[in-house]
């Protein structure tokens, strides 16, 4: 067993209010996904609330910035769940409700049994906008292993 696990943070901007039927089709699945997730092979922790999901959780000045923030075994536990698994339809279908974004997406080595907060996530976000991939903080296609 690793003494590290990955945390990842994705960001959403949706093209719609999300009691807009457009977005229907994310918003009807989303606890259903995050149900997957819980339960695939790697999965560690999810910042949720009693919702069941995160689209409460406001962590930017912009308030409609949805945020998944999560702890995996390792990156090819959360590559699994993200491109094997049902979860993949809802990647391919992401432009259909959401802004792009750049970056989107940031992921990090933290020690086993730690659990991520949204600033430790921002900051890794802003350092990764900044610097680009490093083994601070980095994303699914440019990976560093833990002990970088």
């Amino acid at each position: 067993m690793s003494t590290f696990h990955l945390a990842q943070l994705n960001l959403a901007k949706p093209l719609f209010p999300l009691d807009d039927p457009r977005m229907a089709g994310f918003v009807d699945n989303l606890n259903r996904i995050n149900e997957l997730g819980k339960a695939a092979p790697g999965f560690v922790w999810i910042l949720e609330t009693e919702s069941g999901n995160a689209t409460d959780i406001h962590a930017f000045d912009d308030p409609s910035i949805l945020i998944n923030l999560t702890v995996w075994e390792s990156v090819e536990t959360l590559r699994a769940f993200s491109y094997q698994t049902e979860h993949v339809e809802y990647v391919r279908r992401r432009h259909e409700w959401f802004a792009p974004l750049k970056p989107y997406l940031v992921a990090w080595w933290i020690p086993a049994g730690h659990l991520p907060s949204i600033a430790e996530s921002k900051e890794r976000l802003a350092h990764f906008e900044g610097e680009g991939p490093s083994p601070y903080a980095f994303t699914l296609n440019k990976t560093f292993p833990p002990e970088a």
